[in-house]
């Protein structure tokens, strides 16, 4: 595979239910949570082999732009959406601006992937796949029963792959079970890859209006050095919808990759315990306890006698919760203060 294999790193999100660590202003994917690069770092450190793929292009917020130059970069093409409208707008801003005939390997900013070589494999067997005219998903090992993942279900094989049978919405525990059960289903790990024409003319076929737009606020955008800026007036115009439900679900070529590869959204403070096998950061200590973990940027946490409990501790703020709680953190009314 050669180097046509376009990188698109999306960095929409904002990490609500990493709060108090994440915030508004510097969300989960610029934060070091798993080593002392950045998930957004790491995520450009995977495509970084020159002889695979081609430099990124990086999809953020007007607000994070400096924050991404600063973490990835002065060199970095970064395209800056004037607002969010989910991941299918976002892809079509960066497949008008990548180079014809390129394959796009679309990959989130803020997961955590354990194994690098089986992520270079599975991203040259989409990208065949991809440019046999299939539009790609990554199917992640399902490894536990997991319900807030949605999942995919295998069909026929494919070179390097198999079809798509279909998209689950995330299952209740006791279907999560019979999945994993049953062998076929992997997780959706929202990790793509799609021929650049090819998706283009599927979003033009199934969300004609999504397809205008973007391409007007493309053709009426400007140029800043690096950072491309779509036309606000006509982007801010656009329903947003994801890739999943504006062209995978509609596609008659979907396609999937099984991978097994480490792989972790870090979508909440559980996740990303068990993504750090519960070690602990910070000034801390645990007597007694079983499956704690703390987070702390400077006061000492103690913590005695108490097992499943997670202390994170962010400047002024401290979050205690555990692994039934975290799901919830992102409803907190400290999260809408940033």
């Amino acid at each position: 595979m050669t180097a046509s294999i376009q990188p698109v790193i999306l960095c929409g999100g904002g990490g609500t239910r990493l709060w108090p660590r994440s915030r508004r202003s510097k969300p989960k994917p610029f934060l070091p949570l798993l080593g002392e690069r950045t998930l957004f770092q790491q995520a450009l450190d995977r495509v970084a082999d020159r002889a695979v793929f081609a430099p990124p292009i990086v999809v953020a917020g007007e607000g994070h732009i400096p924050v991404v130059r600063e973490q990835g970069g002065s060199d970095l093409s970064i395209i800056a959406e004037p607002m969010g409208r989910n991941t299918a707008p976002a892809i079509a801003l960066a497949a008008h601006r990548a180079a014809e005939g390129s394959v796009l390997l679309v990959c989130p900013s803020d997961h955590h992937i354990a194994d690098e070589a089986a992520f270079g494999k599975a991203a040259q067997a989409a990208a065949a796949l991809a440019q046999d005219g299939y539009l790609v998903s990554f199917g992640i090992e399902a490894v536990t029963p997991h319900t807030g993942y949605g999942y995919l279900r295998r069909g026929g094989a494919l070179p390097g792959g198999f079809a798509l049978d279909a998209f689950v919405e995330k299952p209740d525990r006791e279907t999560a079970e019979q999945f994993l059960a049953d062998g076929r289903y992997s997780w959706n790990g929202g990790i793509f890859a799609f021929g650049r024409e090819r998706l283009l003319d599927e979003l033009a076929a199934h969300r004609p209006e999504m397809a205008r737009l973007t391409e007007t606020a493309v053709a009426q955008g400007e140029t800043d050095g690096q950072v491309f800026r779509p036309s606000e007036e006509a982007f801010a115009q656009i329903d947003g919808d994801s890739i999943d439900y504006a062209v995978m679900e509609n596609t008659t070529k979907a396609a999937m990759v099984p991978v097994s590869m480490g792989w972790s959204d870090i979508g909440n403070w559980d996740a990303l315990r068990e993504a750090r096998a519960g070690a602990s950061s910070g000034p801390h200590e645990l007597r007694d306890c079983s499956n704690a973990m703390v987070d702390s940027d400077g006061p000492r946490v103690s913590i005695v006698g108490l097992d499943d409990v997670i202390v994170v501790v962010d400047g002024d703020d401290i979050l205690v919760t555990n692994a039934r709680g975290a799901q919830g953190v992102g409803k907190l009314d400290g999260v809408s203060r940033g």
